[in-house]
């Protein structure tokens, strides 16, 4: 509690009255001086007559004459540490200073050359990390987290030879992890999470770390292969989560581990192949696993069930082969079970029930059927069964756990629901797609049952007729946004078992017809990156999209025309055939969709295979759930398709997470996720120029090559198709899309587009973003005959960048971060490309302006 008005008063005068007595230049002078500046207003009891060593958080050495530690935490000391203060402690070896409102250092701070431990956590200190901080050679622990710190990590770090905990989490480091830091081998901790840090592990990085247990680089901008890893011998806690490392998990698996988060990154491989290298790790320790959101195939662990101490087990949203639930009734310390998009088919073992300290379960988004087992889980507080094929109705025993859970959902299954007392706003969130019709729903055997007598006849005809009237205006609302897909489903079927697969073939569009020349549509072979064993053919290609109807057509592009389909075992695609006319060979022309296929990042689109048919070189791309951003910006109606747009026929359907028809009055109502889409688009930018070797430039960014996954992440599709085409697609890049043309491009001299092309048209993109109006032909106020480049502009150079933001997002998020946003696309839109940042530039400006969560 707060001393008052008259207690602050009465502290500070007591303090003065103390300063009154102290000698210049003593250490209970600088610490007096230190908390008067920093305007002390906390209620600590001090003893303001005595000598500064009796304070609480002040310690002084046997003399009394030094102060060799202070412990100032959380006492909302506030502004920059003055000169001639803290900095004269000559003998200080301990300082925490942590949760304040400290903005700024002294330049007598780097004197303290005594220091041990150094804590400034939770503060407000920004600017850069000086090279001075090679004079903490006695460091043993720094802890810098939570501030606003920039710039590089500098090289002086690995003067720090005696550290052992290094917390740099949470600010706005960015550039290459220093080399420097290898030189620390007496680390034990190291977290640099929550950066902006990019670039590979430094060469040696494993092996300079013999003693280290902790490393966190979770929420960075890295990437490359981490096998440096393999030679942390003691680590325990290993987190990377959030980065876009790629190769396989088995070059990190180590004895000792315990914790281990590896999620949101591009870690491939099948499984079973590797799990031969995990013998020497002792799985009886592992007590946190989180593989989420990689490209993961094959098997679930088989090993997993020794883990008899895990609690976290978070295995979602990989690409594993269709299995059966895996044997987890051992597994009884297990608290959080994640295992949705896991191709898990077959029933929910009632097994599960066993698990009595299991608190969350997501099995979403998977091919489970079957009854819901009776869950008598007494501490389940998260459970998610959505997404799919589970019947028979909710055991009472879920029913009545539901009034006390956080968080829970059972649509798109195919479940009955005698549950009267269920609110109907929940049964839209939470069972939509379920049959509540009872009594009818409650024993659909009634209607299967043969009665011979006339009355058994009527009544089973009345019932009959009476479930098909109820059940068909539930349809229409559970399901009857699927008919669409079902009808093409029937279609595709029917036409699968007719197809004369003797070609050539010939396909028309709205706008063309094209001529895949195969004689026999089986003997093409399509290649799937991640399932090199499944014979799919051309022949399959025609069956997934009904033989290329037009029903199936999404969108005809620069590129070509693109259709949807359902490959053999439910690979769900978007075809794009390229039939502008490639100037490469066959050959060729595979090495680069192969290179393609290699490349990953948590915002591109996939590409998940091809096929050389003839003259048309086909990419087939995994399907974007939630359309393009030109489609969700704009509001076009459903069946209006733009370029290139792959998924305005998604929004018509019951399975894609709830959103329907989701244009701006929906998810782009929010100043948050409109950011977000923003810097998912640019680090994909940042990855394709200066990640990849060699560099891919786009030469397409635009609205309508931003698409939306199943999660809401955007995605970037179309990167490295120009060079497909070779020469031929010079011209039509020259002419680009209107509003996205690069001035450059218009100059007599241009030879080629570049990375800062790139940047030029993701300029225009967050214009469209922050403004909600199109490139070109727009209501721009007071310039009818503005593009929305040269509107933005003129309004940035005026100061009045304010007038552009969408009235749509303005209450949502601060008016500076938005108006920062047009700021950096002012920057990214400069007519001389050599003005215009780089994208990582323009990774690290958004990151600053990045709404926090609400």
């Amino acid at each position: 509690m707060g001393l008052g008005v008259f207690g602050s008063v009465l502290v500070l005068a007591l303090l003065f009255k103390h300063l009154a007595s102290q000698q210049p230049n003593t250490d209970d002078f600088f610490v007096s001086e230190f908390l008067n500046k920093m305007g002390l207003t906390s209620s600590q009891a001090y003893n303001f007559s005595a000598s500064v060593c009796s304070w609480q958080g002040v310690s002084c050495d046997d003399n009394r004459e030094h102060v060799v530690e202070l412990v100032f935490s959380g006492m909302e000391l506030s502004g920059t540490i003055p000169d001639n203060t803290i900095g004269k402690l000559g003998r200080l070896q301990s300082l925490d200073l942590s949760r304040n409102k400290i903005t700024g250092l002294p330049s007598d701070f780097w004197s303290l050359n005594s220091l041990k431990g150094l804590n400034l956590s939770s503060n407000q200190i920004s600017g850069s990390l000086t090279n001075n901080i090679d004079n903490f050679g006695l460091l043993e622990m720094f802890d810098l987290s939570r501030n606003n710190f920039s710039e590089e990590i500098p090289e002086a770090v690995g003067s720090l030879q005696s550290l052992r905990v290094l917390k740099l989490d949470h600010n706005k480091f960015a550039h290459n992890i220093p080399t420097g830091i290898l030189k620390c081998q007496s680390l034990v901790s190291i977290d640099l999470s929550s950066n902006q840090l990019n670039g590979t592990l430094p060469e040696g990085f494993g092996a300079a770390f013999p003693k280290l247990t902790v490393l966190n680089l979770s929420g960075n901008n890295m990437y490359g292969r981490i096998s440096d890893i393999s030679g942390l011998k003691s680590i325990v806690n290993l987190n990377i989560s959030g980065n876009s490392f790629q190769g396989s998990i088995m070059d990190v698996f180590q004895g000792s581990l315990e914790v281990l988060d590896l999620s949101r990154n591009q870690f491939q491989g099948i499984i079973p192949q590797v799990l031969y290298k995990f013998s020497s790790y002792n799985w009886s320790r592992l007590v946190y696993l989180d593989l989420s959101e990689n490209k993961l195939s094959g098997d679930f662990f088989q090993n997993l069930s020794e883990s008899l101490s895990i609690k976290h087990v978070n295995l979602a949203h990989n690409r594993f082969t269709r299995q059966n639930f895996p044997q987890i009734e051992m597994l009884l310390r297990l608290e959080y079970l994640n295992l949705s998009k896991t191709s898990l088919v077959g029933e929910i073992p009632d097994e599960i029930s066993q698990l009595s300290n299991l608190r969350a379960l997501d099995l979403s988004m998977n091919h489970l059927s079957g009854k819901i087992p009776l869950m008598r889980n007494e501490h389940l507080h998260v459970l998610d069964l959505s997404n799919n094929n589970l019947t028979g109705a909710v055991p009472p025993s879920v029913l009545e756990k539901l009034p006390w859970m956080e968080k829970y959902n059972f649509s798109y299954n195919n479940l009955t629901l005698c549950a009267s007392e269920i609110k109907p706003e929940v049964l839209q969130t939470a069972f939509f797609g379920s049959l509540n019709s009872c009594p009818i729903a409650a024993n659909p055997r009634l209607f299967k049952q043969r009665d011979t007598g006339q009355k058994g006849m009527k009544l089973a005809l009345a019932l009959t007729f009476s479930m098909i009237f109820v059940l068909t205006g539930l349809l229409f609302l559970a399901v009857g946004c699927r008919r669409k897909t079902k009808m093409w489903e029937f279609k595709q079927a029917s036409y699968k078992e007719e197809q004369n697969i003797s070609g050539p073939f010939s396909f028309q569009t709205d706008s063309t017809t094209w001529v895949a020349d195969v004689k026999q549509a089986t003997a093409v072979p399509v290649v799937i990156f991640e399932k090199p064993l499944l014979n799919i053919t051309f022949a399959d290609l025609l069956a997934a999209t009904s033989n290329f109807d037009r029903g199936t057509l999404l969108a005809e592009g620069k590129f070509g025309p693109v259709y949807r389909g359902f490959l053999p075992g439910g690979i769900h695609v978007a075809v794009k055939v390229l039939v502008v006319g490639s100037t490469l060979t066959d050959e060729k022309a595979a090495r680069e969709l192969e290179f393609l296929g290699r490349i990953k990042h948590p915002n591109l689109v996939p590409l998940t295979g091809y096929c050389v048919a003839g003259d048309q070189r086909i990419a087939i791309y995994d399907y974007m759930e939630n359309g393009n951003l030109q489609n969700l910006l704009y509001d076009l109606p459903l069946g209006v398709q733009s370029t290139d747009d792959w998924s305005t026929d998604t929004w018509e359907e019951a399975d894609n997470n709830g959103i329907q028809n989701a244009g701006s009055e929906g998810l782009l109502t929010s100043w948050r996720f409109r950011h977000k889409i923003a810097l998912g688009t640019a680090r994909a930018l940042a990855f394709l120029h200066h990640g990849c070797s060699p560099p891919i430039i786009h030469r397409a960014v635009k609205a309508s090559s931003v698409y939306l996954d199943y999660d809401l992440e955007p995605r970037l599709s179309d990167f490295g198709l120009a060079k497909i085409f070779g020469s031929g697609l010079d011209d039509e890049i020259a002419r680009g899309s209107p509003g996205y043309v690069p001035p450059e491009f218009t100059q007599p001299e241009f030879d080629t587009p570049t990375p800062k092309s790139d940047v030029y048209c993701f300029g225009v993109v967050l214009f469209e973003l922050v403004t909600g109006k199109k490139p070109v032909g727009d209501d721009y106020p007071d310039d009818k005959e503005a593009t929305l480049v040269s509107w933005v502009r003129g309004l940035v150079r005026k100061s009045q960048a304010s007038r552009a933001i969408d009235p749509k997002i303005r209450d949502t998020g601060p008016d500076e971060q938005m108006e920062e946003a047009l700021k950096i696309g002012y920057l990214c839109t400069a007519d001389l490309p050599f003005k215009r940042p780089s994208m990582q530039q323009i990774v690290g400006l958004l990151k600053d302006i990045e709404p926090t969560a609400s």
